[in-house]
């Protein structure tokens, strides 16, 4: 199931991109994705995109660092997703042994045309089996769990995000921001992305 900017979709409908939130996702990984995907879809309406949160219960969720963050819909009432991201963050440890969460993410990646992940969301993936056989990454200090959860992944250490189709796999909480971008390329176009970048004025130069 792919989806690219060539793939149209029904006309009229409003195509839907999923953020999952859940207790203890890092701040950045889930709130960089959003700026530049909010960005776009408010600013450049006629692509036919939107994008909202989702928690389990729809309600507001305790980021790692302590930022609470609200919900624009639960898992029940959220509309169809075209595109899922999944973000990392220390939270994602304890969804590794939740059955009811891994549950869901298979759901969703049996119906849902792009899965993507930023930083440790890539772990949940593959312990719900979705990396098997791919290219992958993840952030820096989790890249030995990821090849220990899914062995038969091949873990791109050095890549800011790895694009494997219908799955894409990003480093760590900056690299969601270079992952949503390359988004917006794929699924609008390469200016479109540039105009994005732009406006957020996102022109990455280290300090140190």
């Amino acid at each position: 199931m792919d989806i690219s900017a060539q793939d149209g979709g029904p006309p009229g409908r409003l195509r839907h991109i999923a953020i999952l939130l859940f207790p203890g996702v890092e701040e950045l990984d889930a709130v960089g994705p959003w700026e530049v995907l909010a960005y776009w879809t408010r600013n450049f309406p006629e692509d036919g995109w939107r994008v909202s949160c989702v928690s389990r219960d729809g309600g507001p969720v305790e980021c790692a660092k302590g930022l609470t963050v609200g919900a624009h819909h639960s898992w029940a009432s959220m509309p169809a997703p075209d595109v899922v991201v999944h973000p990392g963050g220390q939270g994602t440890r304890p969804l590794l042994a939740d059955g009811e969460h891994l549950a869901r993410v298979r759901e969703l990646a049996a119906s849902v045309p792009l899965m993507t992940s930023v930083c440790t969301g890539a772990l949940v993936y593959a312990k719900a089996g979705l990396l098997r056989g791919r290219p992958v990454t993840t952030h820096w200090a989790s890249l030995d769990l990821l090849a220990e959860l899914e062995p038969t992944a091949e873990v791109r250490r050095e890549e800011r995000f790895v694009d494997d189709g219908d799955v894409i796999t990003s480093a760590g909480i900056s690299a969601g921001i270079d992952m949503a971008l390359h988004l917006v390329a794929r699924l609008a176009s390469a200016e479109r992305a540039r105009r994005v970048r732009r406006g957020i004025q996102y022109d990455p130069q280290p300090p140190v």
